[in-house]
């Protein structure tokens, strides 16, 4: 299982939503470019970067994000706002290895289809989900989707990946109880699932290595609150050894 180390960028500083709510983020002290390196010097092989700025429709992060994708030194799965096919073509050729994409998935899915084929193994199908529809446009509007029938219109369509978001989660509650929605997704599709959201310990690392067809999880605010170190979490992500039989 692969380990997403995340970043959320707004006004040029890292941030963390509680739930979606983009109008009170929690900020941290740390430079967005450095954090970034810090993820490849501890193993990881990928990182996640939603621009929650352009999410809004302001590109004021667009140096930022192309300094990370630049000087990050692995693959960049770059989220937010990408509402248009030259937006999502225009990063591409930025550099950016991944482009998640929702509501335009939403609005338009023959698109999303037709940029997966052209772009093979580079979108990301987002699910954002709160009270059994999925959310679009900053996590603000109802779409008339539910989850289930979303991920249903992108069967064999050839994205790299579905990240799943169980918005209504609570933060206090049991990984188990939060796992139930994405885990649920997951057995449906045949696309690899990246769960989101559920990580605040090395153990729910653990947890989710286990379940059906969850390939990968982003890790944002455990990282920054150092619930979550991220060079045992990559160790703990890792393919178990199988034991072979010892032949004399």
């Amino acid at each position: 299982m692969l380990i997403y180390p995340t970043i959320e960028v707004m006004g040029g500083k890292c941030v963390s939503l509680d739930r979606a709510r983009i109008d009170t983020p929690r900020v941290w002290d740390v430079d967005p470019l450095e954090k970034a390196q810090s993820f490849a010097a501890a193993g990881a092989e990928w990182m996640h970067l939603t621009d929650l700025d352009a999410v809004e429709g302001i590109p004021r992060n667009v140096e930022l994000v192309e300094r990370i994708i630049r000087g990050v030194g692995i693959p960049v799965q770059l989220a937010g706002g990408f509402r248009s096919r030259d937006t999502v073509e225009r990063w591409i050729d930025k550099g950016a290895a991944r482009i998640v994409v929702g509501s335009l998935a939403a609005q338009d899915p023959a698109m999303v289809a037709e940029l997966a084929k052209y772009h093979p193994d580079q979108i990301v199908l987002s699910v954002d989900v709160r009270a059994g529809r999925v959310m679009t446009h900053g996590w603000r509007r109802e779409s008339a989707f539910a989850p289930e029938d979303f991920i249903a219109a992108f069967e064999g369509v050839p994205l790299a990946g579905i990240v799943v978001t169980d918005i209504e989660s609570d933060a206090n509650a049991q990984v188990e109880a939060q796992l139930g929605l994405i885990s649920g997704l997951a057995r449906l599709c045949r696309t690899p699932v990246i769960a989101s959201g559920v990580v605040r310990t090395v153990d729910d690392i653990a947890r989710l290595k286990y379940i059906h067809n969850i390939a990968g999880a982003l890790v944002g605010r455990a990282l920054y609150l150092g619930s979550v170190d991220l060079r045992e979490a990559l160790a703990v992500a890792r393919p178990e050894m199988e034991r072979i039989a010892d032949f004399i």
